[in-house]
């Protein structure tokens, strides 16, 4: 972060005011810790700084105030929401039933076990996937049945 002037640092004189009135207080001085080792604290941090901070007697208005607006200018992050869940895709039982009928008569046809691998995946027909199993159902059942 840049500032306008480097000897002045409001968020660590609040820290250390904060410090002298809360000794015991582990909050706090984790909060000290990583403002001098990181450089900075997060939003939710300083929030959590400026209302333990604004309890205590004795704190500077202006120190608030200066608080405040730099967790304003700070950037709010939301979660994404969660994902929605889309329902399984319904298998075209005709298809499935014309899979079975051509690979019980032909056990090792490769185009046919393919499509099988889709329909047992649930994995949607191209159009002209639903044609060739109907073709092939044509030609290999209707033909020979």
């Amino acid at each position: 972060m840049i500032r306008k002037n480097p000897a002045i640092d409001v968020i660590k004189d609040i820290l250390e005011l904060t410090i002298n009135a809360y000794p015991a207080n582990n909050f706090v001085k984790s909060l000290l810790f990583q403002y001098q080792e990181r450089g900075g604290l997060g939003k939710k941090q300083l929030q959590d700084l400026h209302a333990k901070a604004s309890k205590v007697a004795g704190m500077p208005t202006g120190k608030l105030a200066t608080l405040e607006a730099v967790i304003l200018k700070k950037p709010t992050r939301y979660k994404s929401p969660m994902p929605v869940v889309i329902p399984a895709v319904e298998n075209d039982e005709i298809s499935g039933l014309y899979i079975t009928e051509i690979l019980s008569k032909y056990p090792q046809h490769r185009m046919v076990l393919f499509l099988k691998s889709k329909y047992d995946n649930k994995e949607l027909f191209t159009t002209a996937e639903k044609a060739e199993i109907e073709r092939f159902h044509k030609l290999l059942i209707k033909k020979n049945g």
